[in-house]
């Protein structure tokens, strides 16, 4: 393949290619070549289950020579809406006004627990049976391939333990020796994670751009339907994880609104140690919003104290959303919003 793309470089206008590039990384080396003899705009596809910006064992980068599109799991407006329509979210970010043609409704558990992957999604495969082709094969076998992973049931444990803990802000050191691995390796194999797409890692907000960076992120499983599968969790009836699951669905929803639409948009999350936490909060141009996520449809006055503290606190808030699993839209005070979850994501 790598000759006939060498031999053959001219007579190619399009070329679409599937590959592991953590096996082939090489092949980088020979498109660099062959774009910089010639620059024609969108005549390599290139797409493979990693990211490649952070696969450590590429010889060569395509910096300033392409552009890297990471496609998540499918978003519940792919899944239940018109894809060309500005969401919901951006549009309340610019006027924060309510317009949506959105009816309200629940988020069912079913959505939590099937995720987004899309044979699971779309109903095309039995959710378990998917599941653990999916974490022998690609979890297992495929990501050992972009990094040495020597003890394969310690890694699948701190799969486990990952799940168990999404949404919770990462303390290393605590999640190495839980899981039976030294620090290094066990930032390691995150990173790996990371790189594969099976974690995302979300920032604080902090006034300090800088210090953005060196706190601690909370870590998010991808996909819910994935955590599920690796926590164990058939049903969310009494689950003590459920909020913490609906969290991820709402990260991943948001993420992928931001990453396909939002340019110069940033997703974080705002925690005061002992006092104050915000689930989310979007930034754009100078300005943000604060988002709490609520598994069910009521909620005590004093969880939203870490919301209003930030609203009030926070010069550059524009609005606090209450994002609940309801079907009202209500407003609950000056810059404050109670926002179903289905019309938030919409």
């Amino acid at each position: 393949m790598i000759k006939y793309i060498n031999e053959h470089t001219q007579e190619i206008s399009r070329l679409r290619l599937e590959l592991p590039f953590s096996i082939f990384p090489y092949i980088f080396t020979v498109i660099k070549k062959i774009v910089d003899k010639a620059r024609v705009p969108g005549k390599f596809l290139l797409s493979g289950s990693a990211n490649f910006a952070l696969l450590k064992n590429l010889s060569e980068s395509l910096a300033g020579r392409a552009i890297y599109l990471n496609m998540s799991p499918m978003s519940r407006r792919e899944l239940f809406f018109k894809t060309e329509e500005e969401p919901f979210l951006m549009k309340f970010f610019r006027t924060q006004k309510i317009e949506s043609s959105t009816t309200p409704e629940k988020i069912k558990d079913e959505d939590i627990i099937k995720g987004r992957l899309p044979p699971v999604a779309l109903g095309l495969s039995e959710r378990t049976l998917w599941f653990k082709g999916y974490e022998q094969t690609y979890l297992e076998r495929d990501i050992r391939q972009f990094s040495q992973i020597v003890n394969l049931i310690s890694f699948r444990h701190l799969l486990s333990l990952v799940a168990l803990r999404t949404g919770s802000i990462l303390s290393l050191s605590d999640l190495a020796r839980n899981a039976k691995l030294n620090v290094s390796t066990t930032s390691r194999y995150l990173s790996l994670l990371e790189a594969s797409f099976i974690i995302r890692r979300i920032h604080p907000y902090l006034k300090s751009k800088a210090a953005r960076l060196i706190k601690s992120p909370k870590i998010y499983m991808s996909d819910s339907g994935l955590a599920c599968y690796l926590a164990g969790i058939d049903s969310l009836d009494r689950e003590p994880l459920m909020r913490a699951l609906f969290e991820i669905y709402v990260a991943q929803n948001l993420l992928l609104i931001i990453e396909s639409r939002w340019q110069g948009a940033n997703l974080y999350f705002w925690h005061i140690q002992g006092r104050y936490e915000v689930d989310f909060v979007v930034e754009a141009q100078n300005k943000c919003i604060a988002i709490e996520v609520k598994a069910g449809e009521k909620w005590e006055d004093r969880e939203l104290s870490g919301l209003k503290a930030f609203v009030n606190n926070t010069e550059n808030c524009i609005a606090g959303v209450v994002a609940y699993n309801g079907t009202n839209i209500v407003r609950l005070g000056d810059k404050l919003w109670a926002i179903p979850l289905s019309v938030l994501l919409s």
